[in-house]
């Protein structure tokens, strides 16, 4: 009996085949939102370094536990205001690039 050979395939080529190309409005939706769910996760996991609650961290911000709640949860609804004032809040650095084609904005 034959042995039949799997192929495999690249996380690349699999967003491709069932997202959408880079560049596509289905592939840049998907980035986006992963970015955002990505940036929930890093304020939820430093707020835990902190040891603060969501409600503390809203006094430390000035918002309500719901908008950190939210916030941690996707924070594609969030200025980057918001975002600056809840890593400031828990003293964590933050740093933001801006990619032009292949070169990197430097602020001055």
């Amino acid at each position: 009996m034959a042995t039949k050979e799997l192929k495999t395939y690249s996380l690349a080529e699999m967003k491709d085949k069932y997202i959408g190309k880079v560049g596509t409005k289905d592939r840049d939706e998907y980035e986006y939102e992963l970015r955002m769910d990505v940036l929930g996760k890093m304020i939820k996991a430093a707020r835990h370094e902190r040891n603060l609650t969501q409600e503390e961290l809203g006094r430390l911000v000035g918002v309500q536990k719901a908008q950190i709640s939210k916030l941690e949860s996707s924070a594609n609804s969030a200025t980057i205001d918001t975002v600056i004032r809840v890593f400031r809040a828990l003293k964590a650095e933050i740093n933001f690039n801006v990619k032009l084609e292949d070169n990197y904005v430097k602020l001055i």
